[in-house]
């Protein structure tokens, strides 16, 4: 495979260097299909990202067995409180959490954020909240497929396209017939603020749930109704409420008197994610999963996952801990090895407040700890992670190498594609200069 894609490479960097003119066709096809990210292209790559069918299935294989461990970790969470004390949610999230969703499951969409490294793998992060990017993989292939070498290379490779947004639309029907629904084709609606980065997104979905049958339409929370018995906006009813704002900063604007908590604690409403999905989408649920202590809540299978898959994650605090079969002092391990760890905020988004030890000096990493202790952190264990050539377009072609992060998908606890990021600098984020291509899986020879 290896060989294939490196021919690949080779052909694209000759055969369009510096040609222009498909560049801006590219980026034109990025603008009018969503993808630009202010005014730039998000898949400045001349080819989509390739998985082998094996490594993709292994990877699937860990991703879903952890989704069933996040789900664990949840139960836990709600009846014990030594479980939920470490997730360190608000009074007012965890209020919500508790509010019965009416369906089966806590994630019915998520997203493991994944580094590769030949063989290995690991999983840095769970978005069990609401995760982006499900609309992209139909967008970006339509992009590539304009350019000849590439669209020759799938002619000539058994190959396999993931259809994410398609698992999206089944996962959100099959959590409104758990919920009791009856329509045949009930009514979403994507609810998210006005002008955020990822409205495009939301198009994107909007006009394929429309194109299944399903009237979809997009509205700010400040716009919601509701009188007691429906979740409305004018005289649109809502029967579904696919949820894309951020729980924490509707809080930071509403309390439970909201039309959508009210509808939803009244069960006049199907909203996914719930509130409850909270829980595990904070980053201090990986804390949970890789201490040893909190070993009594997982399978022998999930925790053979979780040891070869998640790396050594601990809440930031004055504490003792185990590291390496060791008990150390949390904060003298930090700064002592600071080059092996990372800060990052217990729920934020988007790589915002990301600090990595081994990119500060031991005085400005000092100051992250100090920062990092009056807030809610975790301190993570930095892992190996795996370059790839990429043909960039700018001016010019350019082969760069760059880091990938590939973070699956999960439906229904089913792994269905994933995002393929791709960037020079440590923090491989779209939202933060990163960039993404479309994910293509070779069939095994």
């Amino acid at each position: 495979m290896r060989k294939k894609i490196e021919r690949l490479n080779r052909r694209l960097v000759e055969n369009h260097f510096s040609n222009n003119s498909l560049f801006a066709e590219l980026t034109e096809a990025q603008r009018n299909l969503g993808l630009l990210q202010g005014d730039r292209p998000t898949c400045p790559f001349l080819r989509p990202h390739f998985f082998s069918r094996q490594q993709y299935n292994e990877i699937a294989n860990a991703a879903e067995i952890l989704a069933n461990a996040f789900e664990n970790l949840t139960t836990a969470a709600l009846c014990d409180d030594n479980v939920l004390s470490v997730l360190d949610l608000s009074k007012q999230e965890e209020k919500l959490a508790r509010l019965e969703p009416r369906y089966k499951g806590v994630c019915h969409s998520s997203r493991l954020d994944t580094f590769v490294c030949g063989k290995d793998f690991k999983f840095l992060e769970y978005n069990g909240e609401n995760p982006a990017g499900i609309g992209d993989q139909m967008q970006l292939e339509k992009v590539l497929e304009t350019i000849p070498e590439v669209r020759n290379f799938l002619a000539e490779n058994a190959h396999w396209r993931p259809k994410p947004h398609v698992a999206l639309l089944a996962s959100l029907i099959s959590a409104y017939r758990d919920f009791g629904g009856k329509k045949l084709k009930p009514n979403i609606a994507v609810v998210d603020w006005k002008d955020v980065a990822t409205g495009s997104e939301f198009e994107i979905l909007r006009a394929f749930f429309e194109s299944e049958g399903f009237a979809t339409k997009i509205f700010d929370p400040h716009e919601l109704e509701y009188d007691g018995k429906n979740l409305c906006v004018g005289n649109f009813t809502i029967d579904i409420s696919y949820k894309r704002v951020i729980i924490h900063e509707f809080l930071e604007k509403f309390d439970e008197n909201h039309p959508l908590v009210r509808a939803y604690a009244d069960g006049n409403v199907l909203m996914a994610n719930s509130f409850r999905s909270k829980i595990p989408h904070k980053k201090a649920s990986l804390a949970i999963l890789s201490d040893e202590k909190f070993a009594r809540i997982f399978t022998d299978n999930q925790l053979k996952i979780i040891r070869s898959h998640i790396p050594w994650t601990r809440v930031l605090r004055e504490c003792k801990t185990t590291y390496n079969s060791q008990t150390v002092d949390l904060l003298e391990l930090a700064r002592a090895k600071r080059e092996n760890f990372i800060l990052k905020p217990n729920d934020d988004y988007g790589g915002k407040g990301i600090f990595f030890g081994w990119e500060n000096s031991s005085a400005d990493w000092e100051t992250a700890i100090n920062s990092a202790l009056s807030q809610s952190f975790i301190i993570q264990e930095r892992v190996a992670i795996e370059k790839t050539m990429f043909p960039t377009y700018d001016k010019t072609v350019t082969m760069q190498n760059l880091l990938v992060d590939f973070d699956p998908f999960l439906f229904l606890g089913k792994v269905e594609g994933g995002l393929a990021r791709l960037s020079a600098s440590s923090l491989v984020n779209v939202t933060q200069g990163g960039g993404q291509t479309a994910l293509i899986i070779l069939e095994d020879e």
